[in-house]
């Protein structure tokens, strides 16, 4: 039996690879606690007091017994009942879990911990440092941080403390090894968890001040000094104050590495001599990037230098990226490794000047302070010259600007470089360039499962796991603040997280956890914006669309084409928006969240306002013009809008137009939708009118119906009586073409009832050719008559347009005004027979929008009666009568003054020619209804 223990985060266990089930939390309580009495027998007291402290209950003992009869039952399930137990044994009142050291995460790191212990004592720096650093990988998170009730037990306390201790000693050998920078990022982590512990303190300006980073360590000791007069109206220790001394004199605070022993006129021998070594520590838990470190890898030329600028938003892992593939470039370059934190986006930190961090990286080549020349170009041709001959890999991270960086690179080939910003450094000549995106679906659930602990999402449904790291926007920084609040609130479910982290308004307050914070990080991008961009980001972040061009941030901005441009170009290249397609934008989604919350923070409700009623207006208005050129023939039928106050593209032919309308439909309907919602309903009572013949000729049925329910909600509550009429008529030829005859019959039948109140006959003209439209489709002959005849008696009254077919597409609007005439009353052209009623070519849209000629006949009110009562339909283009064979009857005639059946059409059953009851036209309409295909293109 294989026993896997892991106190590191979670507690978890696993038998022969398979998860073991610990119980509930004092359970889990009981077997941590066992754990970490390493093998060392504990008393039921112990427990007990452990549990509930000075107040157990009053069976207590009785619980404890429970608790070990279970986990016995778990740890061991093959004992035979009533034997004794090999894994959790009886000892004398208490108990023992026997243990195997290699299998148990807090016993490898104590054993790790004794032997850095004895390298520190007996002056092994190497032998320390490298028992220390892999003791400190060993520690992932917080132990039993799923009990929390243990977390400030004796026992749990002296593992925290034994870490701290290996910090030190870790720092200690790095100064010694003459490698400060080997300790660092366990020390400032180290710092910032432990925020009023002094001798800790110390080793982070020791560390600055051996790199030459004198304006850090004189910060460290500023920032602590501060925390303690506020905290506590101390003051720091003699010791502290002597090492500040120590580095405003510029003498070295703690042992002093080889390199700066040397004379001032020598140099290292060669990387056997002095190596620097500065990378960091490798990322723990990196997850995914197999492509970008391919790309990385591959980046390899001896013959000149290699710089490679990774660039991204900000929380999106350029850090990570670049220090794991240096790790992985190291044994390529042998001549040592550089790195330096240029603070380019860093809370409170100014940007490193070139010529101070030149000044760091001569140092820890080996030169002496007093050989570093003073002018910054000096410094520079010193750089390169210790470079010359060199093999190294080096890491300019957070850099601001390519002016920042242009003084730290290479003139001679065999480095390599890898320079991380949040901006794109075009302005670097000869650079690879990488921008990262977010991780890939399978990548991010990986890093939340790394993360929050395997144990921690098992038995979860991975379509919740999927919609937690979605809502995160696949960001890594938002993941891991995900998975540290997971952690942190061992009752919280993934279920619960996404609940609080569905809320679009206070989803980034969600995503903080003690320092890191996505806003934080935001903010940091946002306010190295210029003024004027800086307003371009707020208002552009008030775009309620999936994404955005330069018309749209034109009118926002209430600007110039040329202007909406050049913002949405800035804000790329900093990393604050995407581009998915060319001219194309669009925001993370944490960054929308943080464009809005500072547009609502930054900018009045006026300018708010302004800038929302520009966007209106020009979607409105272009979407108008659009319709006019894709859909000519309907253009008085639409209502009219007035012009925007800013450019519009030109769409010169219909193609550009319905080009446009397909690509910004997206956009339109989330604004007519945002327009609701902020005090705008005319907006999506215009937009509804004007878009809905696209939308059904495109087969957008459900977003028409979607914006046709919207209007009809938005039209009762403002009482257009109007604009109800037109939704209900709306959603009748919706529910229509989507087969929902039902709800077709009934907004229909209420288009009906509210037509004759207000007065218009369109509607209630195109209400009834509508029903009679769906009681066809559904063989119910006698009301599909009543209803078109109906409409027959009304369009005369109305001079309705005699090309209009039944159920085809009303005009939203009156009949013509005074003074005009349809084109079928004018006179007939020159040439015509006399007596010959002219009737011009109708036309109606096809699927792709573009107008095409009905069949003859089939256009009018008139003539679908006409067909009704004649019991023909018009015939498709592609259809051919059969052939009659020789001596067959003649086709069957209905009822006299019914016409002729076409040939091909079946004739009547002879039960339905003996019904007196039923009208001709019934028997004609059930005739046409089961001899003609009922198509989408019939219908």
């Amino acid at each position: 039996m294989n026993l896997r223990i892991q106190l590191f985060g979670e507690v978890c266990a696993w038998r022969d690879n398979e998860p073991v089930r610990l119980g509930p939390a004092q359970q889990r309580a009981v077997f941590a606690l066992l754990v970490l009495a390493g093998g060392r027998p504990l008393s039921r007291d112990a427990l007990v007091s452990a549990l509930w402290g000075d107040d157990p209950p009053r069976h207590a003992a009785n619980v404890i017994q429970t608790y070990i009869m279970h986990l016995r039952r778990s740890l061991d399930p093959e004992r035979v009942a009533r034997a004794p137990s090999g894994v959790l044994t009886r000892s004398g009142d208490g108990y023992l879990l026997r243990l195997v050291d290699d299998e148990v995460d807090v016993l490898r790191f104590r054993r790790l911990v004794a032997v850095a212990r004895e390298a520190h004592r007996s002056g092994g720096h190497d032998a320390c440092a490298a028992a220390a650093e892999e003791a400190l990988r060993l520690w992932q998170a917080t132990p039993v941080a799923d009990v929390p009730l243990l977390a400030s037990h004796p026992l749990v306390a002296a593992l925290v403390e034994e870490r701290w201790a290996v910090v030190a000693w870790f720092a200690d050998a790095a100064l010694c090894r003459g490698t400060p920078g080997d300790a660092l990022a366990v020390v400032e982590e180290g710092v910032a968890a432990r925020t009023l512990d002094e001798p800790l303190h110390g080793w982070p300006i020791r560390l600055y001040a051996a790199l030459g980073r004198r304006a850090d360590a004189l910060g460290c000791y500023e920032r602590l000094r501060r925390r303690l007069v506020d905290e506590l109206g101390v003051d720091p220790t003699p010791q502290l104050r002597e090492l500040r001394h120590a580095v405003l004199s510029d003498e070295a605070p703690r042992r002093v590495p080889a390199a700066r022993s040397l004379p001032p006129d020598a140099s290292p021998a060669g990387p056997s001599h002095q190596v620097p070594r500065q990378l960091p520590a490798p990322p723990q838990l990196f997850t995914g990037r197999a492509m970008e470190l391919a790309d990385l890898g591959k980046i390899h030329d001896a013959s000149t230098v290699v710089i490679t600028a990774i660039d991204g938003m900000a929380g999106v892992g350029k850090t990570a990226l670049a220090v794991h593939a240096a790790h992985q470039m190291v044994d390529r370059y042998p001549d040592g490794q550089l790195f330096i934190d240029l603070h380019g986006y860093t809370d409170g930190v100014a940007p490193v000047e070139p010529g101070e961090a030149l000044d760091q990286m001569l140092r820890a080549l080996g030169m002496a302070g007093d050989r570093i020349p003073a002018n910054l170009d000096q410094r520079a041709g010193l750089y390169r010259s210790r470079l010359a001959d060199q093999r190294m890999v080096i890491v300019l991270d957070n850099a601001a600007t390519e002016s920042q960086v242009t003084p730290l690179l290479p003139g001679a080939p065999g480095c390599v470089v890898l320079v991380t910003s949040r901006r794109r450094l075009a302005g670097l000549d000869h650079t690879h360039t990488l921008s990262l995106d977010t991780l890939p679906l399978p990548d991010a659930i990986t890093l939340l499962r790394q993360t929050a602990g395997e144990s921690r999402l098992f038995g979860q449904s991975p379509d919740v796991a999927a919609e937690l790291v979605e809502l995160c926007g696949r960001l890594p920084l938002a993941i891991r603040i995900a998975a540290a609040r997971l952690r942190s609130h061992p009752t919280w479910t993934l279920d619960h997280l996404v609940q609080r982290l569905r809320d679009e308004r206070h989803r980034l307050v969600e995503l903080e956890a003690g320092r890191r914070s996505v806003t934080a990080a935001l903010d940091l991008s946002y306010r190295d914006l210029s003024d004027d961009l800086r307003r371009g980001y707020r208002l552009v972040g008030l775009h309620p669309g999936p994404d955005i061009d330069a018309y749209a941030a034109a009118a926002l901005l209430d600007g110039t084409l040329r202007e909406g441009g050049r913002v949405l170009e800035q804000l790329l290249e900093a990393h604050l928006l995407q581009e998915p397609a060319p001219g194309r934008y669009r925001f993370h989604d944490l960054t929308r969240a943080h464009a809005a919350h500072t547009a609502t923070r930054d900018e009045t409700e006026h300018s708010r306002r302004m800038a929302l009623d520009g966007l209106l207006g020009y979607y409105r208005h272009t979407a108008a013009a659009a319709m006019d050129a894709a859909y000519p023939y309907e253009r008085e039928h639409r209502p009219r809008v007035p012009p925007a106050r800013t450019p519009s593209p030109t769409l010169p032919h219909p193609a550009a137009a319905l080009g446009w309308l397909d690509s910004e439909l997206p956009n339109q309907l989330a604004t007519a939708r945002h327009a609701v919602e902020h005090g705008r309903p005319a907006h999506l009572l215009h937009v509804s009118a004007i878009l809905h013949r696209h939308l059904r000729t495109r087969g957008r049925l459900h977003a028409a119906e979607t914006l046709q329910q919207q209007a009809l909600s938005t039209a009762r509550a403002t009482g257009d009586q109007a604009a109800e009429l037109d939704a209900l008529t709306g959603l009748g030829h919706v529910h229509r073409l989507q087969g929902r005859y039902d709800h077709a019959i009934d907004h229909y039948q209420q288009a009906l009832e509210l037509a004759p109140t207000i007065g218009h006959q369109t509607a209630e003209l195109d209400a009834l050719a509508g029903l009679g439209q769906v009681h066809l489709l559904q063989c119910r002959y006698e009301q599909a008559t009543d209803h078109l005849e109906r409409a027959l008696r009304l369009a005369p009254t109305m001079s309705h347009h005699p090309g209009r077919t039944a159920g085809a597409e009303r005009p939203r609007r009156s009949p013509p005004r005074p003074g005009q005439v349809w084109a079928s009353q004018r006179p007939p052209p020159a040439g015509a027979a006399p007596g010959t009623r002219h009737r011009p070519p109708q036309c109606r849209a096809d699927r792709t929008g573009r107008p095409r000629r009905n069949p003859p006949g089939a256009g009018s009110f008139r003539a679908s009666h006409r067909l009704l009562l004649a019991g023909a339909a018009p015939r498709p283009r592609s259809w051919t009568p059969p052939r009659r064979a020789a001596g067959a009857d003649r086709p069957r005639r209905y009822s006299p003054g019914t016409g002729p059946v076409p040939a091909g059409h079946r004739a009547l059953p002879t039960a339905a020619r003996h019904r007196p009851a039923m009208r001709p036209s019934h028997l004609a309409v059930r005739s046409m209804a089961r001899t003609r295909p009922t198509t989408a293109r019939n219908r």
